[in-house]
């Protein structure tokens, strides 16, 4: 798995890796989550947010972010599994865990030309959205594909 795992990126390194990405001439994509319970609505909305772009950053909330969000009995996979299956996507370009609960800081260690969250949000509830339209980047918002979830999952078994 060291292909897999080269992809999970220490926030110390991110910036380093995107200068060199930008460098090169990629447009960076960057998105965020928990993504407790990797499922097809994931995988979906990852693989149209890579679309958008040359590379993608998924900043992966860590294990005590997701319980201070989602509460005492999540998350149901760690931090290390979640980031070893983002990371297997082919489409994924880098895995940077974050402690915070909100992506904010990430982000503006990033500085990504495309900024995408689901659906579910709108530009104005986006966590940086400010500051990546102050450089000139793009918030973008992808719909969700329907009856795909965490909770939904967790909830049948």
């Amino acid at each position: 798995m060291p292909t897999i795992k080269s992809k999970i990126v220490d926030f110390s390194e991110i910036r380093n890796l995107v200068s060199k990405w930008k460098s090169d001439g990629n447009r960076i994509v960057f998105t965020n989550g928990c993504f407790d319970v990797l499922h097809f609505g994931h995988v979906s909305y990852l693989a149209e947010a890579k679309d958008l772009g040359d590379k993608m950053i998924i900043g992966l909330n860590s294990d005590a972010s997701v319980k201070r969000l989602k509460g005492e009995t999540r998350p149901i996979n760690g931090q290390h599994e979640r980031a070893v299956l983002l990371a297997a996507l082919q489409f994924v370009d880098a895995v940077v865990i974050f402690e915070e609960d909100t992506q904010e800081k990430l982000i503006k260690n990033v500085e990504p030309d495309f900024l995408v969250k689901g659906g579910d949000y709108t530009i104005d509830t986006i966590v940086g959205a400010n500051f990546v339209m102050s450089y000139g980047g793009k918030v973008i918002t992808i719909p969700l594909v329907e009856n795909f979830s965490s909770s939904i999952i967790i909830k049948k078994l």
